[in-house]
């Protein structure tokens, strides 16, 4: 073991959640550990916008798989996370979804003091660089960057149009007052460049001397004391382990996978379950590993009548001829998100969205799918907020071994009956007249436009996928709230010196994509961090 080095605090995981709380710590003048098991971020596709699905199954991902799951007919579903410095942010579509207001209301009528809408909306504010919108829902000098897309594609305007032709309202901010309807996403990118955390928090200190960041760092074990978290054992790239200290806290930003999987390898979780790994227990937390939750969809693929969608941008001259534009003039096709269009749908009348929609201007398969050949669209309704519950658990107690967990996706009635609405919908848009003068078929679920809700369930069961949203795992609650993991400034309950800092707090998923809240959440906690001193 190399020699042991000391520090303020430790970050475990140099991803959307570690790059921020670094940042802030970094700042105030505290010398800060930061930890990523993956390699650096310097590839361009990468900084490429349009490329992510290159880095997607890479080095740069760890692909987590579902045990078999009884309700999506046995199948095994995949969960990519990031594995480099901007983890989900330097990976992900680039879509600045902050959720609705009613979500964070939701968690401090759980318990989750401090964390209703009024709370967290300057933290969003304090983390975001507008380049378009301002006022008292935004803001316009925070480290990170948000943009209208440079490129939008004739099918993401398309479907835009048949929206409103079946009733859906243009919104142009989807992080204003009200969150429904259709309308182009803003990006976290910044002149035709993905703006992930590693781009601007990270960079923003990577010079300064008190910051370490070593990356090939697979942490193995917090380090414990008198009921304190005091450190971590690491194997770096070459094989070797290292032991750190934190004299102030170590911070786990590792995501809802890995966050719970290095709390049971140190001895805190679910006491039964650590024994029957033969590890001490250290500090019985039921809750750890518990409450998983992702956002599923379900593709809906219609054929374009002519070659004008994104297959075959990726090869021979045609890409080449995009990689010139971006490398000479940071505009064209690779500047785009891909996931350029979309929208949140109230599918029950209630007032609130239920269904979001993400569409690409190419037909898409999945992690273990090939996608279906030719030219098409595809529209993805996703349900907003799951009732299906899941869980993380030891699959051994060697810690390179990856989290053993069970999504239990589509347990519940009412994600099946979502998904069923979102599709019907997407099937209506799919036929409206700005869509259908592009589209000349229905590829799936199937061209027989009458299909019953029994046809459509089997095709929801068969297809839905994970939309690489997992969280919920270490959730925050109440004092009096047994299952909670940890309280609402973020600390393990039961265990000094250690907080959790990514999505695996937040006690119910958002409605959208998760990369804001994280970013905000990472704010917080390094304020609480900060105050705590």
């Amino acid at each position: 073991m190399g020699a042991v080095q000391a520090y303020n605090y430790i970050v475990v995981g140099g991803g959307s959640a570690g790059c921020v709380v670094t940042h802030r710590l970094v700042r105030a003048g505290h010398s800060v550990l930061l930890l990523e098991a993956g390699p650096a971020d310097n590839t361009p596709f990468v900084r490429m916008p349009a490329t992510f699905v290159r880095v997607i199954g890479s080095e740069r991902t760890w692909l987590y798989e579902t045990e078999p799951q009884p309700h999506a007919q046995g199948r095994r579903m995949h969960v990519p996370q990031g594995r480099t410095l901007g983890g989900g942010s330097s990976v992900n579509a680039m879509v600045y979804i902050r959720g609705q207001a009613a979500d964070y209301d939701g968690w401090a009528a759980q318990g989750c003091t401090g964390w209703a809408w009024s709370d967290v909306l300057p933290w969003f504010r304090q983390a975001e660089a507008n380049h378009v919108l301002s006022g008292p829902l935004h803001g316009t000098e925070g480290p990170l960057h948000v943009s209208e897309t440079r490129h939008r594609h004739p099918l993401s305007s398309a479907f835009l149009q048949a929206a409103q032709e079946c009733g859906l309202p243009y919104n142009h901010d989807f992080n204003g007052a009200e969150q429904a309807g259709v309308g182009y996403y803003q990006t976290t990118t910044h002149q035709g460049e993905r703006a992930s955390t590693a781009a601007t928090y990270l960079a923003a200190v990577r010079h300064l001397p008190n910051l370490t960041v070593a990356t090939g760092a697979q942490v193995l074990r917090l380090t414990l004391s008198g009921g304190r978290a005091t450190g971590v054992v690491y194997r770096d790239a070459h094989g070797t382990e290292h032991q750190a200290l934190a004299h102030d806290e170590v911070v786990l930003s590792a995501g809802a996978l890995a966050t719970p999987k290095l709390l049971m390898l140190s001895g805190i979780g679910p006491g039964a379950h650590l024994q029957s790994m033969g590890i001490p227990v250290v500090h019985d937390l039921p809750g750890v590993g518990q409450n998983f939750q992702d956002h599923l969809e379900v593709s809906v693929y219609g054929r374009c009548r002519a070659p004008i969608s994104l297959a075959g941008q990726d090869r021979g001259l045609a890409a080449l001829r995009h990689g010139l534009q971006w490398q000479l003039t940071r505009t064209g096709l690779l500047t785009s998100n891909v996931v350029e269009s979309g929208g949140f749908v109230d599918t029950t009348g209630s007032g609130r969205p239920d269904v979001q929609f993400h569409v690409l201007p190419v037909l898409v398969g999945d992690v273990d799918r090939e996608p279906l050949a030719g030219h098409g669209i595809s529209i993805n309704p996703c349900f907003l907020r799951p009732a299906s519950r899941g869980s993380v658990a030891l699959a051994s107690p060697d810690p390179m071994a990856q989290a053993r967990f069970d999504g239990n996706f589509l347990a519940a009635r009412e994600d099946v009956d979502t998904l069923v609405r979102g599709v019907k919908l997407a099937r209506r848009i799919l036929r409206a007249p700005s869509l259908a003068r592009h589209i000349s078929a229905e590829l799936s679920p199937s061209a027989d436009e009458a299909l019953d809700d029994a046809a459509l369930e089997t095709h929801v069961r068969a297809r839905a996928k994970t939309v690489y949203h997992p969280a919920g795992t270490c959730r925050m609650g109440g004092a009096g709230d047994a299952q909670a993991v940890l309280d609402p400034a973020l600390r393990v309950r039961g265990v000094a010196g250690l907080r959790v800092c990514d999505a695996s707090a937040m006690p119910t998923l958002v409605s959208g994509n998760t990369n804001a809240p994280v970013v905000m959440l990472a704010e917080r906690c390094a304020d609480f961090m900060l105050r705590a001193r």
